[in-house]
């Protein structure tokens, strides 16, 4: 595989994790290093692992995970979306559950990660190996991740727009969920 259609289909990969990071940013409106880091790391981790394992799992798993792949990643966003959309509304300014932490960010790093597995599978059924797109894909989802995340938190601290920018955070969340089911034609 050219070096070049590698980098596309990384990129591509890559839109959801910018989406979510950049959404992460708005409901933390201030962001560490640290949390940056966390993020960055696991979507990264995540977008690397997944295609090994879709690589490994081969033409065994690929009717269950084409199946199912698409409701798991949307029932996981939208769960996301619709808390970040009620925080937005919940005038409570007590500090917010950090996405950066714990079972929050598990489950958005799969969700931003299912298609990695997709494509995991497909270099299998091609014979291509697994390992050099691997660590390209991870690599750019770690970089769009950490610019992303500190794009959100840069929206989010004009005050007046804090609010509508966590609503709409968490209505991106959604639609990347809806994209998803659109994307496997469920509505068709």
């Amino acid at each position: 595989m050219p070096n070049s259609e590698l980098i596309l289909i990384a990129i591509a990969l890559a839109m959801d994790a910018f989406a979510v990071s950049i959404a992460t940013g708005v409901a933390l409106k201030s962001v560490s290093l640290r949390q940056t880091f966390r993020l960055s790391w696991h979507f990264g981790l995540f977008q690397g692992l997944m295609p090994i394992l879709g690589w490994y799992c081969g033409l065994y798993i690929r009717t269950y995970v084409e199946t199912y792949a698409h409701w798991i990643a949307f029932v996981l966003l939208g769960y996301i979306g619709i808390k970040m959309i009620r925080e937005a509304f919940d005038d409570d300014d007590t500090a917010a559950k950090d996405p950066t932490r714990g079972l929050t960010m598990v489950m958005l790093s799969i969700a931003t990660s299912i298609d990695a597995l997709a494509v995991g599978l497909s270099l299998s059924m091609l014979g291509l190996s697994v390992w050099y797109p691997a660590l390209i894909i991870g690599i750019v989802a770690l970089v769009f991740t950490a610019v992303g995340i500190h794009l959100g938190a840069t929206v989010s601290r004009a005050k007046r727009f804090s609010k509508y920018a966590e609503l709409v955070g968490g209505i991106v969340l959604i639609g990347i969920g809806v994209k998803i089911l659109w994307e496997r034609n469920v509505f068709g």
